[in-house]
């Protein structure tokens, strides 16, 4: 073996009691301990396609491994990231305030559910007006349809969307049309199949309990070297991907009581990253705790995150315009426009206010003068694809009532985000769909999600089958609708909207302190104040008068029959208006 043939493999492997072996080729060769790193093992052997194996057990693949070609139990395979040639687009990042996010799921944005056929789609983006692609989990899940939630080698890229490769290539591309793109990344758990770290080390504990079982260990013994892995990984989208930022999925599930939060130590690790590459990075929390701890500044005691999602803001709106009042939109329901209007000028719902759905209090106050810390929006995969049918706010509300949701959320004090096809009100549900191969998990899934929605009144055959090929493909955008009405007109209103906010600061303006809402929850109208403008909404089947609280000077845009008159403003039913005074 000479040097060019040879490569160096190591592996934190303490639970290994006497021997650590890499298989190339299908020749194994023995590793050493290393004596400066408890639990680490190295040495070199060939290069190809390897796997480790502990105490003479099955190869397992590397948990750092930057490649899966076979799939998550296969063999993993060497990344030459230095290889790839990125092309000179001069991006040199932006930072997230004042932008707006497009968040897509590769498999089902296209038919063909590749990062090449995406990328045929970002001029799309581009006339839309948004500054950032937020790219659902990417790393290696069974099968070929899936959420990516339950992924596992959180270090490579799911080889039937394009691999290492196709991902720098979507990226690459997105940077020279001007958008940045953000990942979502899982750091509470891994998938129930395919994951292999506990047979390395001590990768979760019993200490604490989530959702998924056992959690990840980032505060037991060895948990140093679990963050570690962890930090490691989302370095590297963010290093050898040039990915601009992370979605952190449900951070309220990383237990952690270790004096240095994780998710502290994550932010400053990235923070160093950013400052070495000379470019924005950012983090962005999906946390369920109300707490404005989480992007609160380190030195100010809290974790330092960029942004959160706001599930507060989207509960208030969803209500306000379907009338839902199930589960935890029974909070929002019984006053649904105050509901807006305390989340527009408050930015929790939730700040130390009782939840009858929590059966106690929730959250704290949140700071008004950082309103773009939360990222608010009408429709996610989250809201959409967890509901029984995977069913839209299209599949029940009229165009003209999409309108008013999109223009209360693109000219909110938030960071928006926006769903892929929401811009035209796609009639393509998102439903919940797997491709596990092992038959017993399968079913179990299947079963699982049949329970959960027979305890709201479901009948079995009525729940699409995850497993079933003809649930993805439901979920497929249809890219023929934008062309026609009214899903045309719709686009255009997104457009406008997308537009103003760029155009007029005031109504990107992120001081909560600064909106004013008035409302009459009876006539189902709504205006807020935004510096000079007034966006107003109807929400009635009838038409309605508002007043805007001082004399209009135009009507900077509309949907829907619209007439402005002195300090009023007549909107028919489902309508919506951005009005100068």
């Amino acid at each position: 073996m000479t040097a060019q043939d040879a490569r160096t493999y190591e592996v934190w492997a303490p639970a290994a009691a006497e021997r650590v072996e890499v298989e190339v080729h299908g020749d194994r060769h023995p590793l050493a301990r290393d004596t400066a790193r408890a639990g680490w093992w190295h040495g070199e052997a060939p290069a190809g396609d390897y796997a480790f194996r502990l105490d003479g057990g099955p190869p397992l693949p590397d948990p750092r491994s930057a490649r899966q070609p076979h799939g998550p139990d296969g063999p993993s395979r060497p990344v030459d990231h230095a290889a790839f040639r990125w092309s000179q687009s001069g991006w040199r990042g932006r930072p997230l305030p004042g932008a707006v996010l497009y968040e897509l799921h590769i498999g089902t944005f296209t038919p063909a559910g590749t990062f090449r056929a995406a990328t045929e789609h970002l001029d799309h983006l581009v006339e839309l007006g948004v500054d950032f692609v937020e790219l659902m989990p990417v790393c290696p899940f069974p099968g070929r349809h899936g959420w990516g939630y339950d992924g596992v080698s959180p270090w490579a890229v799911h080889e039937p969307y394009g691999g290492p490769e196709g991902l720098k290539r979507f990226v690459d591309a997105a940077h020279r049309k001007g958008l940045g793109v953000v990942l979502d990344v899982v750091h509470n758990h891994l998938g129930p199949s395919g994951n292999h770290l506990p047979a390395f080390g001590p990768y979760f504990t019993d200490r604490h309990h989530t959702p998924w079982g056992s959690a990840v260990n980032l505060d037991a013994p060895g948990s140093d070297e679990v963050r570690a892995y962890l930090i490691g990984s989302a370095l590297a989208w963010l290093r050898d991907y040039r990915i601009d930022g992370l979605r952190l999925d449900a951070v309220h599930a990383l237990a952690d009581d270790r004096a240095v939060h994780f998710l502290e130590e994550l932010a400053s690790e990235v923070e160093k990253l950013a400052i070495a590459t000379n470019r924005p990075l950012f983090l962005v929390a999906e946390s369920d705790l109300n707490s404005p701890r989480t992007t609160a500044p380190r030195e100010a005691g809290g974790q330092g995150l960029t942004a959160q999602w706001s599930d507060d803001f989207h509960h208030a709106l969803h209500t306000a315009l379907t009338g839902e009042s199930q589960g935890y939109y029974g909070d929002f329901a019984r006053a649904p426009l105050a509901a807006v209007a305390r989340t527009l000028t408050r930015g929790y719902f939730h700040d130390g206010t009782w939840s009858s759905f929590r059966g106690r209090s929730h959250g704290r106050p949140f700071p008004p003068a950082h309103g773009h810390r939360l990222l608010g929006y009408l429709q996610t995969h989250d809201q959409i694809g967890n509901r029984a049918l995977g069913d839209r706010l299209s599949a029940h509300l009229s165009a003209g009532q999409l309108a008013c949701g999109a223009a209360l959320v693109l000219t909110s004090p938030f960071t928006p985000m926006l769903f892929m096809g929401e811009e035209w009100g796609a009639t393509t549900p998102w439903q919940y769909f797997t491709d596990h191969t092992d038959p017993g998990l399968a079913e179990a899934v299947r079963q699982g999600r049949r329970r959960e929605f027979a305890e709201h009144g479901w009948q079995a055959e009525d729940v699409p089958d995850p497993q079933a090929p003809a649930t993805v493909l439901r979920s497929v955008l249809d890219w023929t609708e934008p062309r026609r009405a009214p899903h045309a007109g719709l686009l255009a209103w997104y457009r406008t909207l997308l537009r103003l906010r760029r155009e007029r600061p005031e109504l990107a303006d992120p001081d909560l302190a600064a909106v004013r809402v008035a409302y009459d929850e009876a006539a189902r109208w709504l205006v807020v104040h935004r510096g000079p403008y007034r966006v107003a909404v109807n929400l009635a089947d009838a038409a309605a008068v508002l007043p805007l609280g001082a004399t209009g000077r135009e009507v900077v845009a509309s949907f829907g029959a619209c007439a402005l008159d002195h300090a009023q403003l007549r909107l028919g039913e489902h309508a919506a208006a951005v009005v100068r005074v």
